[in-house]
């Protein structure tokens, strides 16, 4: 039995979701190895050998690799996946887009959104919004699985000495090609990566009181900001702050909820923090029913006062 993870980087490092689905492939019994496929990925391999319990990093050139395009990474982990057992993905939204092609390529079913190896063909991930946990069990021969990185510990991203082995590519399929991309540039912490969130809802109001309000909170914290969907829907963050369900899965040390009612969508984001303030004037809001500690007041009254003792 041996783990392949498909490692995420930017070429020169690997992102935090790559060690969340190390610790997974570990629990799949056998040892891990994890690939990285780039274009001038040296660093990137470097780094994924010094992760804690990798046993062996394969490094894979390629101009066509440089921006992870799904077709060329799932033909790259075809040509790998007779030697493995477990084939792993962080469930992010490259994950989920190389996956499913993975997994069809091999006529298999894909094993999606694990939060739990209970055995080494069988697994537990949330359905309806996170309200039941089905556990699931598969009898193919290759495990295609992504995983909820909130749902594993990170591995330590230092203390390994996995041996690098550099192979040929396949050739580039040709079927799509990367003419740009535009990022949007945030001072603050990544939102899926952030120790502390400071997230708020529709009762902000508007975009000038939600920044008004929850910036100077975030700053004095040194938290990353996000949203409710009722909030992003009504223009006052942008898309890439939403948490929940159809957002970022988030599990941060700390998560402060603003005047978030707590819909289950947004539960389903948020409930593994390790620690959720709740500030809602409704004494009957949901948010209340997963809070550590709640707070009914007027937001507008509550923040600034915190800030105030902060």
């Amino acid at each position: 039995m041996t783990a392949l993870v498909i490692a995420e980087h930017d070429n020169a490092s690997i992102r935090p979701a790559t060690l969340n689905t190390v610790t997974a492939a570990s629990q799949c019994g056998g040892e891990v190895h994890v690939l990285v496929a780039g274009q001038n990925a040296a660093a990137a391999a470097q780094a994924a050998a010094q992760i804690a319990g990798v046993a062996k990093v394969i490094h894979v050139e390629g101009a066509h690799f440089a921006h992870g395009l799904a077709e060329n990474m799932a033909a790259q982990v075809i040509a790998l996946a007779g030697s493995y057992s477990h084939i792993l993905f962080p469930a992010t939204a490259s994950g989920k887009n190389i996956a499913p092609r993975v997994a069809a390529l091999l006529d298999v079913g894909q094993i999606s959104d694990i939060t739990k190896v209970d055995a080494l063909d069988t697994f537990e991930r949330p359905i309806y919004a996170g309200n039941a946990i089905a556990i699931v069990q598969s009898l193919d021969a290759v495990k295609v699985i992504t995983v909820r990185t909130t749902g594993f510990d990170a591995a330590a991203s230092t203390g390994g000495s996995a041996a690098i082995e550099t192979q040929t590519g396949v050739a580039d399929s040709g079927k799509s090609s990367f003419l740009g991309a535009e990022i949007a540039k945030n001072d603050r912490p990544e939102l899926t990566a952030a120790k502390i969130i400071v997230s708020g809802g529709r009762a902000l109001g508007s975009s000038e009181k939600f920044h008004e309000v929850l910036e100077p909170l975030a700053d004095k914290l040194g938290a990353a900001l996000g949203a409710s969907r009722a909030a992003v829907d009504a223009g006052y963050a942008p898309n890439d702050w939403q948490v929940g369900q159809t957002g970022k899965i988030v599990a941060p040390q700390l998560y402060v909820a603003v005047g978030i009612s707590g819909a289950i969508q947004h539960l389903a984001g948020m409930k593994d923090s390790k620690v959720i303030v709740a500030i809602n004037k409704d004494a009957e809001a949901p948010i209340f029913s997963v809070a550590d500690y709640g707070l009914e007041a007027d937001l507008f009254t509550a923040v600034p006062e915190l800030i105030a003792a902060l």
